[in-house]
């Protein structure tokens, strides 16, 4: 059999499948990577050429491709279930991994429901909290209906229709306003207008977001009571370029909700799993969510899994006989799969074994302290770093100009993708220093001619 090639792969691939996140039309001139194996940080194509995935796959792989642990555990699990219905039915993997869960978390978060991406999950906590306002007012004829939520700007939660409701990223949402749920959007602090290089520990003085929260205080004041949840992903805005916000604001815009009744909702789908320094975001904000949605790292980027973990409060408000139209009844085919919890259950093990926050921590000091030597080249701005993300953005007016790095970044041997002109690196948790290093100083010689990109 011949040995295939890229160029045979990318023209059968066009013959027949739709990327996501993409305008295909790009493709006449940037071909498409087939990737035939990887390994550790490396991805390798059907031409022998090498690439770090600076992006860990799209924010999922915390522990490497064909990583040992998460391997075993698949195997082992695929010899006795591969998947069964959660309806009515359960398995082992999915029980270890909810105690598991709920033992990492807060103590009120005590109760899974399980999805299979990170969209679906948004999906649920949307539905429940309004389902959950529903139930309890039920017997009250007086109370209002709360049909509303509240998001920030800047926000990214997915793409299905209720997700990209509560988002506000005109690019993924516009096309779609006339069939999307009512939301109010809040103000976020913009630290970019005000600092350019900074980490979360240097923003969390009042004067950078004192003025959001009168914002907020005012749209509380003529809604508060039609808002059934407040949906926000703490510390940083990941789609939204890469852009991150005081934690004593979150802090502060959650008692302000809840002295309305209003839920919270964290979207920790990019940043939980120690992306943001700690195991979940919720534990640097001093806020208990009311509920929690998971995804992307959860199985080390093995397969598709997500879960909202909330409090029995909200559980017991759906427990009731079956006539009474209380049940929550959302459903996924492939819910809970047992791979899927089982590669869970693994990456689980590797933070419990590894010590990998702690060592997370001192290597993400290590690589920010290199990744600040990009602020010597002219085009780079706003530097920022938060646990293991790193960006900058393009101090270019030229479109699409983080798309020109990209295709430099593939011919030095890096798998990047920007966010317009906002370039980021969220590397798997076992990149070494050097491969870091290397990641920068490419970065380096793409950057340093201005000209090419103004």
């Amino acid at each position: 059999m011949p040995k295939l090639s890229n160029y045979d792969l990318f023209s059968r691939d066009l013959a027949h499948i739709w990327h996501p996140c993409t305008q295909m039309k790009d493709h006449e001139s940037f071909s498409i990577i087939p990737i035939k194996s990887a390994k550790g940080v490396y991805l390798y194509d059907f031409d022998d050429n090498a690439y770090i995935d600076c992006i860990s796959s799209w924010w999922v792989n915390l522990f490497g491709h064909c990583n040992p642990t998460i391997n075993a555990a698949i195997t082992n699990q695929l010899n006795e279930l591969e998947h069964i219905l959660l309806a009515g039915f359960s398995h082992k993997p999915i029980i270890d991994l909810s105690q598991r869960l709920c033992a990492l978390l807060p103590s009120t978060l005590s109760k899974c429901f399980y999805a299979d991406n990170g969209s679906s999950a948004i999906e649920i906590a949307l539905k429940m909290s309004f389902h959950y306002h529903r139930n309890i007012s039920s017997a009250s004829a007086k109370a209002p209906l709360r049909s509303k939520f509240l998001a920030l700007s800047n926000a990214y939660h997915g793409e299905t229709i209720a997700a990209l409701s509560v988002g506000d990223l005109g690019l993924y949402k516009q096309t779609y306003e006339p069939i999307l749920l009512s939301c109010l959007s809040t103000p976020v602090p913009n630290i970019l207008d005000k600092v350019s290089t900074y980490t979360p520990a240097d923003i969390d003085d009042e004067s950078y977001y004192e003025q959001e929260l009168s914002t907020l205080e005012s749209i509380l004041a003529c809604y508060g009571e039609e808002i059934c949840a407040f949906i926000i992903e703490p510390i940083i805005q990941c789609a939204g370029a890469m852009h991150i916000y005081p934690k004593a604001f979150i802090k502060k815009a959650c008692e302000l909700c809840k002295n309305y009744g209003i839920l919270i909702i964290f979207d920790e789908i990019a940043v939980g799993f120690g992306r943001s320094g700690s195991m979940f975001a919720l534990e640097q904000c001093g806020v208990v969510p009311d509920l929690l949605c998971l995804s992307k790292g959860i199985s080390g980027g093995y397969l598709p899994l997500s879960v909202v973990v909330t409090s029995d409060e909200i559980y017991q408000a759906f427990y009731a006989p079956y006539e009474s139209n209380k049940a929550f009844l959302h459903s996924h085919s492939y819910t809970g799969n047992a791979l899927a919890c089982a590669a869970a259950n693994a990456v689980l093990d590797i933070f419990a074994t590894q010590n990998i926050i702690e060592k997370n921590r001192s290597l993400s000091l290590t690589i920010f302290a290199k990744w600040q030597e990009l602020e010597e080249l002219t085009i780079v701005k706003n530097l920022r770093h938060c646990g293991m993300i790193f960006a900058f953005d393009l101090d270019s007016s030229r479109a699409r100009a983080g798309l020109m790095v990209v295709k430099q970044a593939l011919q030095r041997g890096l798998l990047l993708r920007p966010l317009g002109n906002t370039i980021y690196f969220m590397p798997p948790y076992i990149i070494t220093i050097e491969q870091a290093h290397f990641v920068v100083q490419m970065l380096k010689e793409i950057l340093r001619d201005p000209n090419k990109f103004t």
